[in-house]
C-alpha cells in the first residue's frame, strides 16, 4: 500500500523544526519532499550539536540529532538561491511541485522572486504555506520569532511551572519547542485543507502561518478559564486547575505515580480501593467542584494512603478498577515501555553513516500506510539525482551550475 500522499511533490525551503516537522509529516504520508539547503552550511539545526549521530566505528559523524529529529524521508538540494541561476532553479522546481513550504522573514522571498504572487503565477495550483513567527500583518510581523520568545509572548509560560508559594516558583518553559512542534502540525493540517479544495476548484493559495497565532490557540481550556472567569489562569506546577485528584503523589519507594481522576465514579473507586471510601461520601468532596474548592485538605488526606503503597502496587491497584494512572518516565524508559514498544514508535533507517533510530509517525491508517522510505539526508546527496529526475538537467549542465557553485 502506498501512502495517502503517494504522487505529491513538496519544495521545502524550511529550516531549523516548524517546517521540516511539517515536511516530515508530509514525507512520512508518501509525499516527495525537496530539500532546498545553503550550499556549505546547510540546515542550521546540521550545527546544533552534540549530540551527533554515531557511524558504524562508533566515532561521531557531522549529523546533530536535532537535525535528525525532523528531516526523515527528505531529498537534500544545495541551491544557493542568493544568486539568479539559483533562484530560477527554485522556480523551475515550483512548476513541478504541488505544495511549497518555507519560513523565511516576512517578505524575505519577494526580492528574489521567489514569493507566492511570484510562483503562483507559474503554478496557479501550487500551495505556498509561509510559517513566520508573527505572520504577514500586524505590528510585529517583521520581526522573527523564536520558540522560547513564543512560549512566553503566547502565554504558556505564564501557566507553567510552579505556583507562587511554592518552591522553584517561577514561569518555565516547556521540555521542548511546543511552539515550532504545534506550529508544524497545524501547517500540515493547513495544507491538507487546502489540496482539498484544490481537487475542488483547480487553485492553489497561500497560508499565513505563524508561531504567536498558534500558541494563542492552543491555549485551549486555560484560555477558556480567562474567558470564563476574567482573571487570568496562574501556575499551578504539578497538579490541574480544574480537575481534582489530578497530580503526582508520593509513593512508599520514593517515586510518583500520576494520578488522573476525570470524574466522580473514578474518584469513589479510588478512594475505596485505598481504603478511604468514606471521603466519597463527605459533602467536601462530593463532585469536583468542591474537590477544587478543598484541594489542599483532600490531597493530604489521599496522600497519607500512597505514601504505603509502592508505585508497581498502587499502578496495579488502580488499574484494575479503572482509575487512570501512571509513572512518570524518563525518555530510555519511554522507548522501553512495552506499550510504546507494542505500537512500534521507534523506526531505524540506514544511512550513510549506519542505523538511524527515530521516533515514529503516531498515525495509524486502516487502509494506507505511513512510509519511512530515507533516512535523514547528508547535505546535498540528492543534488544530481533530483536535477537530473525533476528538471531533466544533463550531466552537463549540473556540472556547469556546480562549478558556479549555484548548487
Amino acid at each position: 500500500m502506498a501512502g495517502p500522499l503517494e504522487k505529491l511533490r513538496v519544495l521545502d525551503l524550511s529550516r531549523v523544526l516548524a517546517g521540516p516537522w511539517s515536511t516530515q509529516i508530509l514525507a512520512d504520508m508518501g509525499a516527495e519532499v525537496i530539500k532546498i539547503e545553503r550550499p556549505v552550511s546547510g540546515d542550521d539545526t546540521r550545527l546544533w550539536g552534540p549530540p551527533w549521530l554515531k557511524a558504524k566505528s562508533g566515532e561521531d559523524t557531522c549529523e546533530s540529532a536535532y537535525f535528525l529529529a525532523a528531516n526523515r524521508g527528505k531529498h537534500s538540494l544545495t541551491v544557493d538561491i542568493s544568486k539568479p541561476e539559483g533562484q530560477k532553479l527554485i522556480r523551475e522546481l515550483a512548476s513541478q511541485c504541488d505544495i511549497l513550504v518555507e519560513n523565511f522573514k516576512t517578505g524575505g522571498l519577494a526580492s528574489k522572486g521567489l514569493d507566492y504572487a511570484s510562483l503562483s503565477a507559474i503554478n496557479p495550483g501550487l500551495i505556498y504555506c509561509s510559517i513566520t513567527g508573527f505572520g504577514h500583518t500586524g505590528p510585529m510581523k517583521d520581526m522573527a520569532g523564536y520558540d522560547y520568545l513564543i512560549q512566553a509572548q503566547g502565554g504558556l509560560m505564564s501557566i507553567t511551572g510552579a505556583a507562587d508559594d511554592q518552591p522553584g516558583a517561577g514561569p518555565k518553559r516547556v521540555g521542548v519547542a511546543v511552539a515550532d512542534l504545534t506550529t508544524g502540525m497545524n501547517a500540515t493540517i493547513a495544507i491538507l485543507g487546502a489540496l482539498y479544495h484544490r481537487t475542488q476548484t483547480g487553485e492553489g493559495q497561500h497560508i499565513d502561518l505563524a508561531l504567536l497565532d498558534v500558541q494563542v490557540s492552543w491555549l485551549a481550556n486555560q484560555a477558556q478559564n480567562y474567558f470564563c472567569s476574567g482573571t487570568p489562569p496562574k501556575r499551578t506546577g504539578d497538579y490541574h486547575p480544574n480537575l481534582v485528584p489530578y497530580q503526582p503523589f508520593p509513593t512508599a519507594n520514593g517515586e510518583q505515580i500520576i494520578i488522573a481522576v476525570g470524574n466522580n465514579g473514578q474518584f469513589q473507586r479510588f478512594c475505596e480501593a485505598i481504603g478511604l471510601g468514606e471521603l466519597a461520601k463527605d459533602e467536601r468532596f462530593a463532585n469536583n467542584a468542591k474537590r477544587v474548592e478543598h484541594r489542599v485538605e483532600l490531597i493530604n488526606l489521599l496522600t497519607t494512603e500512597t505514601k504505603k503503597r509502592t508505585l508497581k502496587e498502587l499502578t496495579e491497584l488502580l488499574n484494575e478498577i479503572g482509575v487512570p494512572c501512571g509513572p512518570i518516565q524518563d525518555i530510555e524508559q519511554v522507548f522501553a515501555d512495552p506499550q510504546v514498544q507494542a505500537r512500534g514508535m521507534e523506526v531505524t533507517l540506514d544511512s550513510t553513516h549506519g542505523p538511524v533510530k527515530g521516533v515514529a509517525n503516531p498515525i495509524k491508517y486502516s487502509k494506507t500506510t505511513l512510509e519511512y522510505r530515507k533516512a535523514p539526508p547528508a547535505l546535498g546527496e540528492d543534488t544530481s539525482a533530483v536535477l537530473e529526475r525533476v528538471l531533466n538537467k544533463t550531466s552537463h549542465e549540473i556540472e556547469e551550475l556546480k562549478s558556479k557553485g549555484v548548487v
